[in-house]
């Protein structure tokens, strides 16, 4: 489907309506001025009166003709200032409207590098132009990550149905059907991988979307609880002791977004550790803000790994998986990141130097609610 613009038949310019403008009011001052001067001279007299030397003064016909004569050229005089001067004045009034405007056009042909970046105090052009430039920081931003991430989903997806194809594959020469059963159980299992691939690629869409959030009052202490309880019999399987101290933290989001960030950090410090190893989860109110700790032992991990964790199918190829076989997709942290990225907070990430993953969350305090909530 094509957008095209509107057919609008062409008009007088913005330009020249306020040079109009100007002139319509500076000819509406001086009609007005001429009214009060002729209201003025009825005051003088009109026939003439001589004083003590001979001498007559004007009288009320001889103001009146002269007045006018003056008058008509000075009201020519407004209509000509007006009209240059509202020219020139409304060509500097609207030469950062015709830089938006290129910048608009510039945009609307593929060009979102491109930026308006007026510069001058703050007015209301200005402040169109920095909420124009803050709209196409946003919209590119979005656009790069779709992009890569439509890319690296691609080739995630791709790897899983290609395994199933070259199995199916394998399971046809087979004529004797010996390995039927273990074909279909290593289908069933990739199928349960791109399944899960999806799952997350859909989580992360919704993390992306902050704007349109319903949020309300939750605790997060009640929902990482509950997240504890949920996968601590995973912990329990991989001989993980999982210790918390849980202090009531209430914070406004989307409870299902936030369930999902607390479950994706504890699935990750459990898959990402060594057997017999620890998790520590915190979460504490702080001033304006609240605060989620998860802290896993696990190997050593470099800081340049650390700071790409987060993106999207990134994973630490040093890092120790579960013995239960969990394997991840790569999106546990991307989602987490986005996730707290559209609730407003920050997310702190940091390898520990005995081994393991240190990973804080802070998010904005819920204004006028303390104590806990119930999950």
């Amino acid at each position: 489907m094509s957008i095209t613009s509107p057919q609008r038949p062409s008009g007088p310019s913005v330009r020249v309506r306020l040079a109009l403008s100007y002139a319509g009011f500076l000819i509406v001052a001086g009609i007005a001025l001429f009214v009060v001067g002729l209201l003025a001279l009825r005051f003088v007299p009109v026939v003439p009166i001589y004083t003590a030397t001979g001498a007559g003064a004007p009288t009320r016909g001889d103001l009146t003709e002269v007045f006018v004569r003056y008058a008509w050229w000075t009201l020519g005089g407004l209509i000509a200032f007006g009209l240059i001067g509202g020219w020139l004045l409304a060509g500097r009034m609207l030469r950062p409207l015709h830089r938006i405007t290129d910048t608009v056009r510039r945009v609307r042909d593929g060009e979102l590098d491109h930026r308006i970046a007026l510069a001058g105090r703050r007015d209301e052009l200005t402040e169109l132009a920095d909420a124009f430039d803050a709209m196409l920081d946003r919209v590119q931003h979005t656009l790069d990550e779709e992009r890569r991430f439509a890319a690296n989903a691609s080739h995630e997806l791709r790897t899983p149905h290609a395994i199933i194809r070259t199995m199916v594959e394998v399971a046809r020469a087979d004529q004797a059907g010996r390995d039927v059963d273990e074909v279909l159980r290593r289908v069933a299992a990739t199928n349960d991988r791109s399944i899960a691939i999806t799952e997350s690629l859909l989580a992360l869409a919704r993390a992306g979307r902050g704007g349109s959030l319903e949020r309300a009052p939750i605790d997060l202490a009640a929902i990482t609880a509950a997240v504890v309880s949920t996968l601590a019999a995973q912990a329990e399987t991989s001989a993980i002791s999982i210790h918390t101290s849980l202090a009531p933290a209430v914070t406004l989001g989307h409870r299902t977004l936030i369930e999902q960030l607390v479950t994706n950090l504890l699935t990750n410090a459990i898959a990402h550790n060594t057997a017999g190893g620890r998790v520590v989860v915190t979460t504490a109110a702080l001033a304006g803000s609240v605060e989620l700790s998860v802290t896993n032992t696990g190997a050593v991990l470099p800081p340049e790994l650390v700071e790409t964790l987060t993106e999207p199918f990134v994973r630490a190829a040093g890092r120790t998986r579960a013995e239960s076989g969990a394997g991840g997709v790569g999106l546990g942290l991307a989602i987490v990141a986005s996730t707290v990225r559209a609730h407003g907070g920050t997310l702190e990430l940091s390898g520990r130097a005995e081994g393991g993953l240190h990973v804080r969350v802070h998010l904005p305090a819920a204004a006028g609610v303390s104590g806990s909530l119930a999950p």
